[in-house]
């Protein structure tokens, strides 16, 4: 069992829908924990509640983050990741259905790794998908996923 959990923070069923038959297309087996909203994701991620029981909720090697959230945004999840948590190299690819360069410009300039425009057919979706296996869950190497201090070397 592939362990590399991608923890996906998505508020619209038919997107969870979507980005699960991708990855089934996409032979992608890793399992998925599902945010609804951005608080969640954020009690997701600090482990906090329901969510303490790493076994059951175990922390994701990569993070599929919406923008237009109930409760908090995207932009504000992202944010709190790497600024207050304990996980700020998580990787994270905004996957939004806005193109307003101004999401785009923000969501990089807080830290994400990757923006993405939902694309919108299923075809697409599932070549997304492919790609996501072979580069952030196949030859990507996560970080750890605890803040520590890292010697700058000269």
């Amino acid at each position: 069992m592939n362990t590399r959990v991608v923890l996906h923070v998505e508020d619209d069923q038919n997107d969870v829908f979507f980005l699960q038959h991708a990855f089934q297309q996409a032979g992608i087996f890793n399992p998925i924990e599902h945010a609804r909203d951005g608080q969640q994701a954020i009690d997701y991620l600090a482990g906090a509640g329901k969510f303490a029981d790493r076994g059951q909720y175990p922390l994701p090697a990569l993070i599929l983050l919406d923008l237009k959230l109930p409760r908090k945004s995207g932009l504000e999840v992202l944010q709190w990741l790497r600024d207050a948590s304990d996980l700020p190299t998580l990787p994270v690819i905004v996957f939004s259905s806005s193109s307003l360069r101004e999401d785009i410009d923000r969501a990089y300039h807080l830290g994400a790794n990757s923006y993405i425009v939902k694309p919108a057919s299923v075809e697409e979706r599932i070549e997304l998908a492919r790609l996501i296996k072979g580069f952030w869950l196949g030859f990507n190497v996560p970080p750890t996923t605890e803040r520590a201090e890292m010697p700058l070397k000269a």
